[in-house]
């Protein structure tokens, strides 16, 4: 594939605006970045994916606070919570996330979790069939 001079200036000149520390604390991609296990990274960015849109500062403090909920340890949190533990996501909403809705999702976190070491495996073309693309995959995993 050829990219033209232009477009390749212009996509390094925005690899250099937002590949800085200073621009990842004030954006939603900090919730993952908080975190250092591959398996709390990867869920704390599907949420932090789930939420973005709207203000920067709400998906922000919104993604903190659900990650305060589950301990901040998303991964250990999804594998082993009990219907105790999710009592406190009762309360929690986000936009159009109701707590039906993260309730949901936890629960196919914990289930997917219970059979596999990533999210990857959801998504990646290893973990396709044959004749599959990532729109099929997608909606195999929900």
């Amino acid at each position: 594939m050829h990219i033209s001079k232009k477009l390749e200036t212009f996509l390094n000149q925005k690899v250099e605006q937002y590949n800085t520390p200073a621009f990842i604390a004030a954006d939603p991609i900090c919730i993952p970045h908080s975190f250092t296990q591959k398996q709390d990274i990867e869920i704390a960015g599907f949420f932090a994916a789930l939420f973005a849109w709207g203000n920067r500062t709400t998906i922000i403090n919104k993604g903190r606070e659900l990650m305060q909920l589950m301990d901040n340890a998303p991964y250990a949190f999804c594998k082993n919570n009990e219907e105790e533990d999710l009592k406190p996501f009762l309360n929690f909403k986000h936009r159009t996330f109701t707590p039906t809705d993260i309730l949901f999702l936890l629960s196919l976190l914990k289930s997917h979790y219970a059979k596999h070491d990533s999210l990857e495996a959801a998504f990646s073309p290893v973990s396709l069939k044959k004749d599959e693309d990532i729109g099929t995959a997608l909606d195999g995993f929900y």
